[in-house]
């Protein structure tokens, strides 16, 4: 089979890393790509969000199955023109791609599906928002309603950065906070078969300690040891079927990757929000644990056949992803430094950690920074101690001038904590 990958991030790297490894996949191609992706597919220059242009390479390639990554193109409706274009295609839908794409469509299927979340209002004036923020009180939870790269939530106790944050937005959802750690759960689905994978945690906070700015994503772990062994049935049975059968029933199946962002409360399991791709840097970790070939996996989803299709098979091992980012993210990034120590990396840290590129590119023989997540380097090992330690000792090798990173993914889970 061929394979062509829309994006260029990290995510986009791990995927392309796991359908390299799987044997029935005979040529990869990437679109756009960047510096790291090159050395494992074909890269082809494409506007990701133009759905026919994406379909045309498609076409051109001969490729067998279309993965779209990021959130942007499967909002645009990407997938439905290469499903059009009669090839398949992992990602929902334009239309089912809204449970990502708007926080209160997702809240409306969610309340229709019974699913337990947050209670919220949405709002399109300060003074709606200003009426929902007093009804739920610090802290303050602040959600554009549209895409926003995984920044555009504000949780804080300043009642007027909240204001601030809420007027920046067209529409706002005002959630009331949900506290217990979080957790990260994807399910591939094909619209009535909903098969979930391994549960991972992720680190939205730029700084230690969950300090400082949300960002896109600095880190993140798997498997959860502190976690209850039923949690991927329950949420499962309570989440991921009945919004699956919801969307179906809408009219507007849901086919590809729900990601489940979920807070594990003193009141049990809730949704924080629902995303309509594999997310980033989870997918670094999940698909680092994974053992059953993913491109059989991805085009039965795509093709319908879940329910056909074995039980997945994953390894027993820890996985640990660290995040790279670029001089003063999550603000406007620096680009341009060369990185150096990836060939050190690969001679020394191999297999066991490997360096995924997001924000990279080729200049001339040296590869540069190119956006504000620039590398993730991930590590597996016997548990999350030796997985951290091979990360970091790998982490230590890179120099990108002005880059920083955070020092204490996993610490807490490697040590007993959530």
């Amino acid at each position: 089979m061929k394979v062509l990958v829309i994006g260029s991030g990290a995510r986009e790297h791990a995927l392309c890393r796991a359908l390299s490894l799987d044997p029935h996949v005979t040529a990869l191609h990437c679109a756009p790509g960047n510096a790291g992706i090159a050395q494992l597919a074909e890269l082809h220059p494409v506007d990701a969000l133009d759905g026919k242009a994406v379909a045309a390479l498609a076409e051109e390639l001969g490729a067998g199955l279309v993965v779209v990554g990021p959130e942007a193109p499967l909002v645009a409706g990407v997938a439905d023109a290469v499903r059009e274009a009669g090839i398949p295609c992992f990602g929902p839908s334009g239309q089912a791609a809204r449970l990502e794409g708007s926080k209160a469509f997702a809240k409306d299927v969610m309340a229709a599906a019974g699913v337990p979340t947050a209670r919220s209002y949405v709002c399109t004036t300060p003074e709606e928002a200003e009426t929902a923020l007093d009804a739920f009180g610090a802290p303050y939870v602040v959600k554009d309603d549209g895409l926003a790269a995984g920044k555009g939530v504000v949780v804080t106790d300043d009642l007027e950065a909240a204001k601030a944050h809420a007027a920046a937005c067209e529409r706002v959802v005002v959630e009331e906070f949900l506290d217990g750690p979080e957790v990260s759960l994807f399910a591939i689905t094909d619209g009535e078969t909903v098969l979930p994978l391994q549960p991972a945690q992720d680190f939205k906070r730029a700084r230690n300690g969950d300090e400082g700015p949300n960002t896109g994503g600095m880190g993140a772990y798997s498997p959860l040891p502190w976690a209850e062994p039923k949690l991927v049935d329950e949420v499962l049975a309570t989440v991921l079927q009945p919004t699956v059968d919801e969307m179906r029933r809408r009219g507007t199946p849901f086919s590809g990757l729900l990601y489940a962002g979920l807070a594990i409360t003193s009141r049990g399991v809730r949704v924080i929000e629902f995303n309509a791709r594999f997310g980033d840097p989870e997918t670094q970790v999940v698909l680092a644990r994974l053992k059953t070939p993913l491109a059989g996996v991805l085009l039965a989803a795509a093709d319908g056949t879940l329910a056909d299709l074995a039980p997945l098979r994953w390894s027993e091992e820890a996985a640990v992803t660290v995040v790279l980012a670029s001089h003063n993210y999550p603000g406007a990034p620096r680009t341009g430094d060369p990185i150096t120590g990836l060939d050190e990396v690969e001679a020394q840290d191999a297999p066991h950690a490997y360096v995924l590129h997001a924000g990279t590119r080729r200049d001339g023989d040296a590869v540069v920074s190119a956006g504000g997540r620039v590398l993730s380097v991930t590590a597996t090992g016997e548990d999350l101690t030796q997985a951290r330690d091979r990360a970091y000792t790998a982490v230590a090798r890179i120099h990108l001038d002005g880059a920083h990173h955070r020092t204490d993914i996993a610490l807490k889970a490697a040590s007993g904590e959530q």
